[in-house]
């Protein structure tokens, strides 16, 4: 199933670099439209995230970078749509909100605003509706709770939770994949939430780089 659907994104962004020029300069045709570059600003190298290689030095800020971080979400919850009858697991359930607490918190704080925000993103999350939502609710706050209370014991409680979902390869690296996309719906990919799912790829035994962070 994952080797189909990365045949699709293949596809998808093949078309997508067709369409558009890269300001990256490096080896190798990044999956996000530009050579070796990083749809959040920063330097990447390696391999990307399904099988180019690419190295080379993103440009931070303007309406290409914005374009590219779109499209990289715009995959991602096409991706988790393809699979939404496979992520029914409590594993997976459990190991999202914790991955979407860690990035709502990346930065030791979270406005009330912007929970509430989080949180409605998340009952709204068209594969996250396999869930009821106040099951959803319940355990996103309590990690968000927990990390404002103690943020490093509260970070490893919930990265404990992630490495759950490491079982099957399809729910860890939709773990990732719900996270960005939450961390992403309002156009900014901080680099604290950037770190936090990195963090969370170590905890699933996935390279980073798979998904451009």
């Amino acid at each position: 199933m994952w080797d189909r659907i990365k045949d699709q994104a293949k596809n998808l962004q093949q078309s997508q670099s067709a369409r558009g020029t890269g300001s990256g300069h490096g080896q190798g045709q990044s999956p996000y439209g530009g050579q070796g570059q990083s749809p959040y600003g920063g330097q990447g190298q390696g391999q990307g995230a399904y099988g180019a290689h690419g190295q080379g030095q993103g440009h931070g800020s303007g309406s290409s970078s914005g374009g590219t971080k779109a499209q990289l979400i715009g995959l991602f919850k096409t991706q988790l749509a393809s699979v939404k009858t496979e992520l029914k697991s409590g594993a997976y359930r459990d190991a999202s909100m914790a991955m979407c607490a860690l990035v709502a918190a990346a930065d030791g704080q979270v406005e009330p605003a912007e929970r509430q925000r989080v949180e409605e993103l998340i009952v709204t999350n068209d594969v996250l509706q396999n869930f009821p939502a106040d099951q959803l609710r319940q355990r996103f706050n309590q990690h968000v709770d927990r990390l404002l209370t103690d943020f490093h014991a509260g970070k490893a409680e919930a990265l404990q939770v992630i490495a759950k979902a490491a079982k099957k390869p399809a729910e860890a690296r939709a773990v990732i994949q719900t996270g960005i996309v939450v961390a992403g719906a309002d156009g900014v990919f901080e680099p604290a939430e950037q770190q936090a799912v990195r963090e969370a790829c170590t905890a699933l035994g996935l390279p980073p780089t798979e998904f451009a962070v």
